[in-house]
C-alpha cells in the first residue's frame, strides 16, 4: 500500500533500490540514521552485517507498519530501531549511539532538503558520510563549482562540511507516486574544506557568505556595501586580488574565507 502524506515519494523499484545500496560503504558493525524510513524500502539494506541503524520517520502510521514489519521478521530487521519523529528535532548524536562515527542515509522531501542538510551539518564532526536523494535540480546546486550558474550558498555550506558528488541520476518512475521532476543519489563524504580553511568562527563565516549571496546578480560590493562600506570592501577585495566587480558565484571557498578575514 502507497501512503503519502508529507510529500514523500517512496522508492518502490526494486532495481534501483539494489542500485542505491551498491553505492553506499555497509561494512559490517556500523551505525547509519535513516531519515525517511517509509515503508522500509532502503531499511532492508541498510539492516544486517551487525550493522545498528535508527530509522526515523515522521508518518506516525507508517512509523507502527515499520515497527510490526521488524516484529514479524526480526532476524532480518536486527539491529533496527524505529523513530517516530521530526529529523529536525531530533538529537542525532544520540541517535548515533556510542558510534564514534555514523553514516546516513536519506530519501528527503524536496521541499525540506536544505532544511535538513543544516541539520546534519550541526554534527557534522560525527558524521562520516551522507548518502541522500532528492531533486536532481537540488543535487546540481550543492555539487556545483564557483563560476557555474548553480553555484550558490548551499553549494558552498554543502562543501565547507563535505565533498559532495551525484552517483546516480533516477527518473520519476523509480518512485510511487512518480515525482514530476527528476531525482538523484548524492554522496557526501567529510570532511569538506572546512578542515584545511581554518576559520575560527564558522558561524559567523557562513553568515558572512549568505549575506554575499544576498542578491544573487549584484557585485560583492554591492551586498556587503551595508556590512562593511563601499571602500573598505573594495579595498578588501583587492587585498584578497579579486577584482572590484567580482560576483559571489565566482568566488572559491578558499577566497571567501579570505575576504572574511580581511573584513575582520
Amino acid at each position: 500500500m502507497t501512503r503519502q502524506k508529507l510529500g514523500q515519494h517512496f522508492l518502490q523499484d526494486a532495481g534501483w533500490r539494489g542500485k542505491i545500496a551498491a553505492t553506499l560503504p555497509l561494512a559490517t558493525g556500523e551505525t547509519w540514521i535513516e531519515i525517511g524510513a517509509g515503508h522500509g524500502e532502503m531499511t532492508q539494506h541498510l539492516a544486517g552485517d551487525s550493522r545498528r541503524v535508527a530509522a526515523i520517520e515522521t508518518d506516525a502510521w507508517l512509523a507502527s507498519r515499520l515497527r510490526i514489519r521488524g516484529t514479524q521478521n526480526p532476524a532480518e530487521w536486527q539491529g533496527v530501531t524505529i523513530i517516530h519523529g521530526d529529523v529536525l528535532e531530533l538529537n542525532l548524536a544520540e541517535l548515533g549511539g556510542g558510534a564514534e562515527k555514523f553514516r546516513v542515509y536519506g530519501n528527503l522531501p524536496y521541499y525540506i532538503t536544505s532544511p535538513i542538510l543544516r541539520h546534519l551539518f550541526r554534527w557534522a564532526e560525527r558524521i562520516a558520510s551522507i548518502h541522500i536523494v532528492v531533486q536532481l535540480e537540488v543535487a546540481v546546486r550543492i555539487a556545483a563549482r564557483p563560476g557555474r550558474r548553480d553555484y550558490g550558498y548551499l553549494s558552498v555550506l554543502s562543501q565547507f562540511y563535505t565533498k559532495p558528488e551525484i552517483i546516480l541520476r533516477i527518473p520519476p518512475g523509480a518512485f510511487r507516486p512518480p515525482p514530476r521532476v527528476a531525482s538523484a543519489l548524492l554522496r557526501m563524504n567529510g570532511p569538506g574544506e572546512r578542515a584545511s580553511l581554518g576559520v575560527a568562527d564558522e558561524e559567523s563565516f557562513l553568515a558572512f557568505v549568505r549575506t554575499c549571496f544576498g542578491k544573487k546578480r549584484k557585485t560583492l560590493r554591492n551586498n556587503l556595501r551595508d556590512v562593511a562600506g563601499d571602500d573598505r570592501v573594495r579595498s578588501a577585495l583587492g587585498a584578497c586580488n579579486l577584482r572590484p566587480h567580482a560576483r559571489a558565484e565566482q568566488l572559491s571557498l578558499r577566497q571567501f574565507a579570505a575576504l572574511f578575514e580581511n573584513l575582520r
